[in-house]
């Protein structure tokens, strides 16, 4: 990828810390009157007339504790935010980490996203203030601070013209990061429980941190339907408590989602009209967010935007796997996609920030990595060799993808050719028994913030010890009565599959409300490493059958009935090689990336009872179930 391998410079060295100049727990005034504690770092011997760019971190972590986000590019030890702030000072940047309101030393209450836009907006305007301030700002930060850069950005905070947005920024929570298709993801539970251990609250509060620290969550989880307020695994944090619920029941499309700091595409008009970078991964649970941002503010005229896509779990850019698949040492960000990271976005501020045209832009408009093409053998460290490799793509979505249908046929294939009429009505459909209180479990996927129950990453698709929920003697998912596949002849030429995923199926249900669920497999043949083969997981998607129609508007199904339903399944790069097979999963759970509907029709998060639903998927000429894939030519290798 030789457009990203002309950094202009070396790493620069953090500067020791007696050559910055540190105010620390500025109390900053918010709009509401509460106070949010905030750090600056400025160069040692700065004249009270010096002005700098300024880079700015809202974090929910600590302002003051090692960032999760920063690694040193040799060892992966995370590195100290002084250490970050060193870096940029020392090239002659102004840095500001801020507490998010109830974390840390800020006041407030922690709501978690909903406060962020109104805060991230004053505490720039209160930047713009202040006499070291040059009038510029840009931000950073990864996951929850990149969600605070979004929601700072919706509201065109002042003085922002640069932005680095790395693993988050909400194009739309409904959708991704707190719901999906109608259903919660509950790592906001997981997350939620392990921020709670680290809030001011129970640090000061041995008797709660004890209560909270000793909750059996594999407990909890194997009866989620159970949970009420006050009962729960976060009863003794009403706080955290109340917002997860709050999530959780709020189902329908509204005014409380439309929030800027929940729902960028909603105010792109408005946004920031500053140089952005939106970094994702494909087993993260922000490709789609980073995607739709992309696209959505080049058409409202925003930029430069830039795009990247790795191949890794959520923020893991300098590691070669994700899961139980590796990638290569093409795969990492650091040493390949750029020097480093923090190089990367030195000379993306000194660009942007700084207003440097002296000094090359380091990205292309898209970056991405097509994964596949590897050995398919078992790696010294015991994984996958899927391999892959970089591009360089002058927009999203490629124009050259061709949209090609593949057909679920009863037999259990995918196949280009259309489905003929059924003989009789037994012939067109296929049925499986949904049980709640027996889901399909989650192996690996987008997701993040789920440990211990549940990790991202590439697996192949079989029960084992380390899956919540999985049960002796382990067999493969495919091999479940409540899964159905479907899977093409095995390829006899490779097939490049780059972009959104997206299945339509036409289904009933004898209960009032269900959930249909698609999962897209890599097939490897068998070999000597993996005598039955690998079925790696690439994408998934998922839909409330109430949602059907209108996310605004949810209605219950007729039990018998026959509906069309579209699921929006997250984007994805493969080469899918010769020999192997593309496979399609359809189901109704993926447990617990995703809360369980009860089948009851009840609403969400509230449930008093569970259901077993007889699910069908139709797959007639006149009720042709199918998946569309954005198919990628083959290009002519270039020089």
């Amino acid at each position: 990828m030789q457009s990203l391998n002309h950094l202009s410079r070396s790493p620069a060295a953090p500067a020791p810390a007696g050559e910055m100049t540190v105010l620390r727990d500025i109390m900053v005034l918010m709009r509401d009157g509460v106070q949010l504690a905030t750090d600056v770092y400025l160069p040692a011997g700065a004249a009270a007339t010096d002005t700098f760019p300024v880079i700015l971190e809202r974090t929910p972590y600590g302002k003051n504790q090692p960032s999760r986000a920063e690694r040193n590019a040799i060892n992966e030890t995370p590195l100290a935010r002084a250490e970050v702030a060193a870096y940029f000072v020392a090239q002659g940047y102004a840095v500001v980490y801020q507490d998010c309101r109830g974390r840390y030393q800020s006041g407030g209450s922690f709501v978690k996203y909903t406060s962020d836009s109104d805060d991230g907006y004053d505490t720039c305007a209160w930047i713009l203030t202040q006499a070291w301030c040059n009038g510029r700002i840009g931000t950073k930060g990864l996951s929850y601070a990149a969600h605070t850069q979004a929601a700072l950005g919706s509201l065109g905070a002042p003085g922002v013209v640069a932005m680095f947005l790395d693993s988050g920024g909400f194009s739309n929570a409904f959708q991704g990061g707190i719901r999906q298709g109608g259903a919660f993801e509950l790592k906001q539970a997981t997350w939620a429980w392990r921020q709670a251990l680290e809030s001011r609250e129970l640090q000061e509060d041995p008797e709660r941190f004890a209560a909270l620290s000793s909750i059996d969550l594999d407990d909890w989880f194997t009866r989620t339907t159970e949970w009420k307020p006050g009962n729960s695994p976060l009863s003794s944090v009403p706080e955290y408590e109340a917002y997860m619920f709050e999530q959780w029941r709020h189902g329908e499309f509204d005014d409380y989602w439309m929030q800027p700091g929940l729902y960028a595409e909603g105010y792109y008009p408005q946004f920031c009209n500053a140089a952005m970078v939106h970094m994702s991964s494909w087993f993260d649970p922000y490709p789609r967010t980073a995607t739709t941002n992309y696209s959505g503010l080049i058409k409202a005229g925003k930029g430069p935007v830039r795009l990247i896509l790795g191949p890794w779990t959520h923020g893991n850019r300098s590691i070669t796997y994700a899961g139980d698949v590796d990638f290569g040492t093409a795969a990492t960000l650091d040493g390949q996609l750029a020097r480093d990271y923090l190089s990367l976005r030195l000379q993306w501020f000194d660009r942007w920030l700084k207003n440097d045209a002296t000094v090359p832009d380091p990205l292309p408009p898209v970056s991405l990595f097509v994964m596949g093409g590897g050995s398919g053998k078992k790696n010294a460290a015991g994984r996958l060799d899927h391999g892959g490799r970089w591009r360089s793509e002058q927009q999203w979505p490629l124009p050259d993808a061709q949209a090609q249908v593949w057909y679920l046929r009863r037999e259990g294939a995918l196949s280009t050719t259309a489905p003929g009429p059924a003989s009789k009505e037994s012939d067109a459909f296929l049925a499986y028994r949904y049980d709640p209180l027996n889901p399909v479990p989650t192996i690996g996927g987008a997701v993040t913030s789920g440990e211990p129950l549940m990790f991202g990453g590439a697996f192949d698709q079989c029960e084992g010890p380390g899956v919540f929920g999985a049960t002796l003697p382990y067999y493969p998912l495919a091999m479940r009565a409540d899964v159905l596949v479907f899977q093409t002849p095995v390829l006899t030429q490779d097939v490049e599959v780059t972009g959104d995923i997206s299945v339509k199926l036409w289904i009933s249900s004898d209960c009032l409300d269900t959930d249909f669920t698609f999962k897209l497999i890599d097939v490897y043949p068998p070999s000597a490493d993996y005598p039955n083969g690998y079925a790696m997981n690439l994408s998934h998607g998922i839909l409330r059958a109430r949602y059907r129609n209108s996310w605004e508007a949810p209605a219950l199904m007729i039990p018998g009935a026959v509906y069309e339903i579209n699921i929006d399944g997250f984007p994805t790069s493969n080469l899918f090689q010769k020999g192997h097979r593309i496979r399609l999963d359809i189901s109704s759970s993926n447990f617990p990336h995703f809360d369980c509907n009860p089948n009851t029709g009840e609403p969400e998060g509230a449930a008093t009872h569970t259901r077993v639903a007889t699910n069908r998927i139709y797959l007639d000429a006149t009720r042709p179930s199918q998946i569309v894939l954005p198919v990628i030519p083959a290009r002519k290798p270039t020089a």
